[in-house]
């Protein structure tokens, strides 16, 4: 007891406690603060972030037809395994290509594992490659001058095909530009796939961040480089068809294409065949465009996407779940 019973304090309680009390707090602290769960998994976090920076920073230096050759195969071993992702591209593909056979769709979606895996390990020049070796292996084809003084406001319009990536590092370093990107729940490979993609000088600004950021680059005269090409929602979407099943399309490229009066011009990354790097190509703007419909806009971006997707069907991003939202009385399909 600290208090007497006549009101007073118990001078010899209250020094013993001092004397205690310090210990007791950092024994508090390490209790409520130091769980073993979280501590285990806060430091096999870190580990496993120093050993993927370790083995893309490997990768840079390896010849590319290495990593290239490397990737490849490890994505058709892959394929042999069961898993979520292997479902999500046949769905996709028995989807958007009901003509296909069984076997058909089988082999499209291993060839596919093996290009999206291969983009992976490929991360390692695209991060941590000098400028020089990423110019070594894209060529850039272009029906725009990429070098003109002065361009009026440009929307580069991507799209989700596994050199997207390569593609984009490499306009960043022809001339300024922004580019959108998707927040991560990975907090350190976020901030370091922010850092690495901005590292030639490109402003990388989220997803979520306001309309008005994009459109004052805009009106500054900086091309903005983004992609609609996923199911980020129903909101400010529309279901367009896409391979004449209904998608959740974004709407965003037609409207800040309005508001910042600015040219949308498409662009694709395809992969060489034989290992000997990418082709940027760079098309010319769509003409009437935005129509001032954004249902119409969306259906003519899906339109453009599927012809380029014919060109080289395993090179799209099928992994990703394109039909994740469905209208409203359509079955879930994944």
């Amino acid at each position: 007891m600290l208090y007497m019973g006549d009101g007073s304090i118990d001078a010899e309680a209250c020094v013993q406690l001092a004397a205690r009390a310090p210990l007791f707090r950092t024994k508090e602290r390490i209790l409520r603060r130091v769980r073993l769960p979280e501590l285990t998994a806060y430091i096999l976090g870190k580990l496993g972030h120093l050993l993927v920076v370790a083995l893309l920073r490997s990768l840079s230096i390896l010849p590319y037809p290495w990593v290239a050759r490397l990737g490849s195969a490890l994505g058709a071993g892959l394929y042999a395994l069961p898993g979520r992702r292997k479902h999500i591209v046949l769905v996709n593909l028995r989807l958007c290509f009901p003509d296909k056979s069984g076997p058909e769709c089988d082999e499209l979606a291993r060839e596919h594992f093996r290009h999206v895996v291969r983009s992976y390990l490929e991360r390692g020049i695209q991060w941590f490659g000098s400028a020089r070796s990423i110019r070594n292996i894209v060529e850039i084809e272009s029906e725009i001058d990429l070098d003109e003084e002065n361009p009026p406001p440009t929307i580069f319009m991507g799209f989700h095909f596994v050199g997207i990536e390569m593609g984009c590092m490499l306009y960043s370093m022809q001339s300024p530009i922004a580019a959108l990107y998707t927040h991560m729940s990975n907090t350190r490979l976020c901030d370091l796939a922010k850092r690495q993609r901005g590292r030639f000088g490109a402003e990388m600004i989220e997803r979520s961040i306001s309309a008005r950021k994009i459109v004052s680059l805009l009106h500054e005269g900086k091309p903005v480089m983004l992609a609609a090409d996923m199911d980020h929602g129903i909101e400010n979407s529309v279901f367009v068809p896409f391979f004449g099943v209904p998608a959740c399309t974004l709407t965003s490229i037609s409207r800040l294409a309005k508001v910042g009066r600015a040219r949308v011009v498409p662009f694709v990354t395809e992969v060489l065949p034989d290992f000997k790097g990418y082709r940027l190509k760079v098309f010319a703007p769509l003409t009437d465009f935005p129509t001032g419909s954004d249902t119409n806009d969306a259906r003519r971006m899906n339109a453009f996407l599927e012809t380029q997707i014919l060109r080289f069907p395993a090179q799209y991003y099928w992994v990703h779940r394109r039909f994740k939202h469905r209208p409203q009385g359509m079955p879930a399909v994944y």
